[in-house]
């Protein structure tokens, strides 16, 4: 959470009161702790985020920055961010004030009588509170109201405008889908009002919340979004702050793991309120907007130092891909290896605090870029005595013939040719350039009816059932066998490949199969010929070369990527000589990169883990 905007001047009655404690660009905002030594430990603890698709596509969380923020918040609402001052009028006088604004408004007809909240019992309480603090339940310093329910069939572009769910969230308000309705006086008590907090009752989002600080219009609430409005003897801001501490999240997250997505009225209503005396009140807010922008800074300054790392990365990476030759190429390399530690290891975070979620994503590159020059013929030397790619091709016709003739594939229509615009790159001597379908046998997989599905037979291969690490067993499907299915099924050394769907173009070389497979619909099984490396050409899919086609199916309107597709991915294909030498060395620098990459994953896993315990010392 980032506090941003000013939040209304204290009395000068409450500005008397000890400054809060300084903190010198965050630095031992709490006594006796000494995060001004671990702050490079919150800066450099990331993580990627989990999402589909290469390397290329992942995105780096600062965990440790956020949970710094965490850390803000709820040693705010535990009394420890900032000091107590026992001439501060204690909570329980100003619960009594409240209990007489309450009174007041129920007599002019402002609110509602409420029903009697719960009484908070000992074991309730979740931690010891500071003197002059008290605890109550966030229903009784504030009035809570469901929005009203609107047909959506009355939205008008005229009107009021209507807060649904989807137009807003912790940064503000959205304006891409703005829908009003028609004003009457029964809306009157769901307007909204400034310093009001909203909050997401259900859905996907349950539990996000904002707190509304002014209007440029007149606003009314659609049902299942909360409004929170607290009484004036409490600061909005800190509630609002407490809300996103683990306090109340914990609450909110049982209604997220809940079958239905839904927060209640009464959950809200009976929020735990640590609240402290109010001339603390302002002390905590102004702490928490002052470290919160500090956080703002340094989360900045790590995405600018990402974007820089990344950048740098793609650099280095693209001289080694664009070499003209072999002098070259080993020119190149030399330059990058000098900063192999920097750009691969993130070894920059111990000496500059940078975030170091980069090394991950920088590893993943590299293993692209090693496919890359592998298919470019650039990652091995070329041997003039190997018997050139052209003679190969001569073997495969010979083959397919032979399997044509014995009734093992069918006649394939032939596939167009490859003009000298499509040819990526120029090719080494010795190697030919040709289409996918030329070389192996693709077909899709049989239209089972899932109603037909048992727990015998033959397993069936399905797009859930496989990823680039291998078979799936968590959900596995089988059908009875029959003569009609022998040509679908799975055989060893063959590619699979989804092609529908969010994971389109995923795909996985079966070197070895534990029982016998049958293969889905929309799944397509790349059998390549004898004469060629099923290896290598399951690297050459790796690369952006096929990755290019694969992207634009998945960025088309139905995700779907065609059987002419497949056919028709162009294929660098070396001496079958040189494809041994190839996938050995691609084997090789792939372990290494991935023990890399595990290294890096144990360091990230115990920056995390540090900033846990420095949480929990900080929390006693």
């Amino acid at each position: 959470m980032s506090n941003k905007h000013a939040v209304k001047e204290a009395p000068a009655s409450y500005q008397s009161t000890p400054a809060p404690l300084g903190s010198r660009e965050l630095q031992s905002f709490i006594t006796g702790n000494p995060l001004t030594e671990n702050l490079n430990l919150w800066i450099s603890a990331t993580k990627a985020k989990s999402t589909s698709g290469r390397g290329s596509n992942k995105k780096i969380e600062l965990v440790g920055i956020k949970k710094l923020r965490e850390l803000i918040l709820e040693l705010a609402v535990r009394g420890k961010l900032v000091p107590q001052n026992p001439e501060d009028e204690p909570a329980s006088e100003l619960l009594k004030k409240i209990d007489a604004e309450k009174a007041k408004l129920l007599a002019e007809g402002k609110i509602k009588k409420q029903k009697k909240l719960p009484e908070i019992s000992e074991d309730e309480k979740p931690f010891e509170l500071p003197n002059g603090w008290s605890i109550l339940k966030l229903g009784s310093i504030s009035e809570i109201n469901g929005g009203f329910a609107f047909k959506s069939s009355n939205y008008s572009s005229s009107g009021i405008r209507v807060i649904r769910i989807s137009d807003f969230d912790e940064k503000g308000f959205k304006y891409d889908n703005v829908v009003k309705h028609e004003y009457s006086e029964n809306l009157d008590s769901f307007l909204l009002s400034e310093n009001c907090i909203l909050m997401a009752m259900t859905g996907g989002t349950v539990g996000k919340s904002l707190l509304v600080r002014a209007l440029s219009e007149t606003m009314v609430v659609n049902q299942r979004v909360a409004t929170i409005k607290i009484l004036e003897s409490v600061l909005p801001d800190y509630i609002y702050s407490l809300i996103q501490t683990p306090l109340i999240q914990r609450v909110i997250d049982e209604a997220k793991n809940s079958t239905n997505d839904n927060i209640s009225m009464s959950d809200i209503n009976n929020f735990l309120v640590p609240l402290p005396p109010l001339a603390e009140q302002y002390r905590i807010v102004a702490k928490v907007n002052e470290l919160m922008a500090l956080c703002d800074q340094l989360e900045q300054h790590s995405v600018h130092q990402l974007d820089a790392h990344k950048q740098l990365v793609e650099i280095l990476l693209a001289t080694l891909v664009e070499s003209e030759n072999a002098d070259e190429l080993a020119t190149n390399w030399q330059r990058l290896a000098e900063h192999f530690d920097t750009l691969f290891s993130g070894a920059l975070t111990s000496t500059t605090g940078v975030a170091s979620g980069g090394g991950e994503w920088a590893i993943d590159r590299l293993k692209d870029t090693i496919l890359q020059l592998a298919v470019m013929g650039k990652l091995v030397p070329q041997n003039p005595e190997d018997e050139p790619a052209s003679e190969l091709l001569k073997k495969i016709e010979a083959e397919k013939a032979k399997l044509l003739a014995e009734g093992k594939i069918k006649k394939q229509k032939k596939l167009p040719e490859i003009s000298e615009d499509e040819k990526p790159f120029e090719l080494p001597n010795g190697w030919s350039i040709l289409k996918l379908g030329s070389i192996s046998e693709i077909n899709g997989g049989f239209a089972f009816k899932s109603s037909n599905y048992s727990s015998s037979g033959i397993r069936v291969i399905r797009i859930s059932d496989f990823d680039e690490k291998g078979f799936k067993y968590d959900n596995v499907v089988k059908h009875e066998y029959s003569e009609n299915l022998d040509s679908f099924l799975l055989s060893e050394n063959c590619i699979l490949m989804a092609m529908t769907g969010g994971t389109v173009g995923k795909s996985l070389l079966v070197r070895a199969l534990s029982e016998t497979m049958v293969v889905n619909q929309r799944v397509a099984t790349i059998k390549i010929l004898e004469s060629v490396l099923p290896d290598y050409i399951y690297s050459l899919i790796q690369t952006p070369l096929i990755q290019r086609v694969i992207d634009e199916a998945k960025n088309s309107t139905n995700d779907n990527i065609s059987m002419s597709d497949i056919n028709n991915f162009l294929v660098p294909l070396p001496p079958l000589a040189e494809q041994y030498r190839i996938v050995a060395k691609v084997n090789e620098l792939m372990a290494l990169c991935d023990q890399l990459k595990t290294r890096l994953q144990a360091a990230s896993e115990t920056q995390l883990t540090l900033t846990e315990a420095l949480v929990e010392q900080a929390l006693q």
